[in-house]
């Protein structure tokens, strides 16, 4: 509530413009950070998927080629 009553006076380009301008310019670093962890994360996920998935792929490829389908495993 008390945030509320202290913006009530001000125009709307200092809520909508200037507060989250001056948010960036502080937390911009912070910001940018995150973003660069949760890209590379997904990043790193995605690359480990497709490495398991065409390792998954070239073993049943062999395994099915090979004269003995079955060696007890």
């Amino acid at each position: 509530m008390a945030v509320r009553g202290l913006l009530a006076g001000l125009p709307w380009w200092v809520k909508w413009v200037a507060i989250p301008v001056i948010a960036v310019a502080v937390f911009g670093s912070l910001i940018a950070t995150a973003v660069y962890f949760v890209v590379s994360l997904l990043f790193k996920a995605l690359v480990l998927v497709a490495l398991v998935g065409g390792l998954v792929y070239v073993v049943r490829k062999f395994k099915g080629s090979s004269p003995s389908a079955h060696d007890g495993w």
